[in-house]
């Protein structure tokens, strides 16, 4: 006996009345009903959230921001909600009969925008006030417990909508802060460089200022010492006044007969000045008399000696030596020396008639002033005795301008001494107010100052800091499609499920045969595998052809398919062989296993621990991420592996056969009647 022809006998044992044809379609057509239907009633259910009813109320009376500009976010939310139809919106008036709506079931949930969003919205312009704007929902999981995760990330989406829109306002008007503090920024820094240039000049003038004051000092000290000096002299002037006084008041009393005195002088003056000018006219002629007698008598001696060397008498030299002797004895003889004394008092007479006759006039000069000396040494007097009692009234004043100078002095030494501090003060406000300048300069540089363009896309940046560049390398197309591994795989394995309770994994006549145990074996499977591997190809034409699945290698996820329903036939096949009707609970407890571990729905990895290794063992999970990578058109090195793997449960199924027909060659009792038979 073949292994072929124990699959034809099987076959045709099923197929042999109307009946058992049915029974076949049916079963044939379980995959089809579970994975199809499954998935056509889930393949887009977020594209038909617009049929679900929710409340929108909308309270917000508006806020005006800090420029002055109307803001109105409530009003620009509830309309962006309406016109984006994701939900089917029914305005409500109040909170309270929208909260009663969902309570009652009319509306699957609420959102609602109070009166103060968008004041709260705009409050981020006052550091004093700020507040977050708030929307209120309100959801009941007796509408639907997904529906509540649909509406967290429906609100998610309009908070962040609304804050990125804010936070580009807010971050434009910072930004355009910024501007303004760059703008007077640089602004002080040029009134900071025109006070340091101020400050230096001012540094400049409080040092020559401190020069003065230190010369004003000196000059305070040397005005002071003179002041003193002053003093002393005033009441020495005093004092000698004061003499002054008493003196020309003496000479005011002892030159009272002066005038007449000197009158009487200025007579016996002109007197002995006429009598010493007759004395000298006599004396006068006297010396004329012996002058012109010297003359002649010198003249009758030359007119002798001419004679003489005439008459040959004397020769010429004679002659000389005669006039020559002539003179010696005329400049040596008693004549001469008489001559000479009336010459020399005629000359002392002269000087006498002179200074006689300049005492005349000087004694009458005298007497016709003295009249006038006597007033003015009265005068003088009485001028004294004013200069005695100015002098005293002086050296009082000095005194008082003695301590004057003396504070004028210690004034200047402290003036001197502000001067001193004023010069420090300036030179460190000088250079305070240049690096003012400087670091003003540096500051304004550092703050920004960006112009429309950067604003824009500074603020665009700041109120959304972070975006998400979503790079999908393999996406699903649907809700729907997104499930399709998953419930195709289950669909497969129930299909397979099924069979069994209509299908023999071993016919009692092949047993009966001599035919080896794998032959058996094999020919009980290969029914199994053809009828799984039509619901196989059934269920793959549907979800392509009628859904619209579209995957990317639709031959290869066919003949993958047909892989899995051969490790599927063969496990399932296998197991019921070898355990009978309690066989069949082990493969619906093996179903639940993959059920929860595959990672069809959400990923394995968030099982517990203990059925990460139930994922590891079984082969549905292994299906269901082939089928990912063949229908939404992942990276395909995987599949080779995947599909040696499930080569290898089919071999593990046909091995369990194997054995189940070695097992149930030998009948016992429980073979010819069992205890129970499902």
């Amino acid at each position: 006996m073949t292994v072929l022809r124990l699959a034809r006998s099987e076959l045709k044992r099923m197929t042999g009345g109307l009946l058992p044809k049915l029974t076949i379609l049916a079963l044939t057509m379980v995959p089809l009903l579970y994975g199809a239907v499954y998935l056509y009633a889930n393949w887009n259910p977020y594209g038909n959230l617009n049929r679900i009813d929710a409340a929108l109320v909308m309270e917000d009376t508006g806020a005006a921001t800090s420029d002055g500009v109307r803001l109105q976010a409530g009003q620009k939310v509830a309309e962006s909600l309406v016109e984006g139809h994701v939900f089917n919106w029914q305005p409500v008036q109040s909170a309270a009969e929208a909260d009663q709506g969902v309570s009652d079931g009319k509306y699957a949930f609420a959102l609602k925008i109070p009166r103060d969003f968008s004041s709260n919205l705009a409050s981020p312009g006052s550091f004093d006030s700020a507040s977050q704007a708030m929307l209120n929902v309100t959801t009941n999981d007796a509408n639907n417990y997904l529906l509540s995760t649909i509406v967290d990330k429906l609100t998610t989406a309009v908070h962040a909508s609304v804050a990125k829109e804010v936070g580009a306002e807010t971050a434009n008007q910072l930004l355009t802060g910024f501007g303004t503090i760059h703008t007077q920024m640089a602004k002080a820094a040029d009134g900071a460089e025109t006070l340091a240039d101020g400050v230096a000049r001012l540094r400049d003038g409080a040092a020559s200022l401190h020069q003065g004051t230190g010369q004003l000092e000196a000059g305070a000290a040397e005005l002071y010492n003179g002041e003193v000096k002053l003093r002393d002299g005033a009441a020495q002037l005093a004092s000698g006044a004061g003499q002054l006084s008493g003196g020309l008041a003496q000479l005011k009393d002892k030159t009272a007969g002066l005038p007449a005195d000197s009158q009487r002088l200025s007579d016996g003056a002109a007197q002995v000045a006429a009598g010493n000018a007759a004395l000298n006219t006599r004396v006068q002629d006297v010396v004329g008399q012996l002058q012109a007698a010297d003359t002649g008598l010198r003249t009758r001696v030359q007119e002798s000696n001419a004679r003489l060397v005439a008459a040959g008498v004397l020769t010429q030299e004679q002659a000389a030596k005669v006039l020559a002797e002539f003179d010696t004895a005329a400049a040596s003889g008693p004549a001469t020396d008489a001559r000479t004394k009336i010459q020399a008092d005629a000359a002392q007479i002269q000087q006498l008639a002179d200074g006689s006759a300049a005492v005349s006039a000087g004694a009458a000069r005298l007497a016709a002033a003295t009249p006038a000396l006597s007033g003015a040494i009265s005068t003088a007097s009485s001028g004294a005795d004013r200069l005695a009692a100015g002098a005293t009234t002086l050296a009082a004043g000095q005194q008082t301008a003695v301590d004057g100078a003396a504070a004028l002095s210690e004034g200047a030494r402290k003036l001197d001494n502000g001067a001193a501090q004023l010069e420090t003060g300036a030179g460190t406000a000088a250079d305070g107010s240049r690096t003012l300048a400087t670091e003003l300069s540096k500051g304004a540089g550092k703050v920004p100052n960006p112009d429309e363009a950067q604003k824009n896309n500074l603020s665009g940046v700041m109120s959304d800091p972070v975006a998400v560049s979503n790079v999908s390398q393999a996406k699903a197309g649907s809700y729907g499609a997104g499930l399709a591994p998953f419930f195709l795989t289950l669909a497969l394995w129930i299909g397979v499920f099924m069979l069994i309770q209509a299908m023999r994994p071993v016919t009692q006549r092949a047993l009966a045969s001599n035919a080896p145990a794998w032959k058996i074996a094999v020919g009980g499977w290969l029914p199994f595998l053809a009828v799984s591997a039509v619901q196989a190809s059934l269920l793959t034409v549907v979800v392509n052809v009628a859904l619209g699945l579209n995957p990317a290698h639709p031959v290869l996820m066919w003949l993958f398919l047909l892989a899995a329903a051969a490790a599927f036939s063969a496990i399932i096949q296998g197991v019921v062989a070898l355990l009978g009707s309690p066989g069949k609970l082990v493969v619906l407890i093996l179903l639940v296993l993959q059920l929860v571990s595959s990672g069809g729905t959400f990923p394995w990895q968030t099982t517990p621990q203990p059925l990460h290794v139930v994922h590891q063992i079984l082969p549905m999970g292994y299906v269901v991420n082939g089928m990912r990578h063949l229908i939404y058109g992942a990276d395909l090195s995987m599949i080779p592996s995947t599909v040696a793997g499930l080569l290898g449960y089919t071999l593990l199924g046909v091995v369990l056969s194997t054995l189940a027909v070695r097992k149930h060659k030998f009948w016992t009792l429980k073979t010819l009647k069992p205890e129970i038979a499902v």
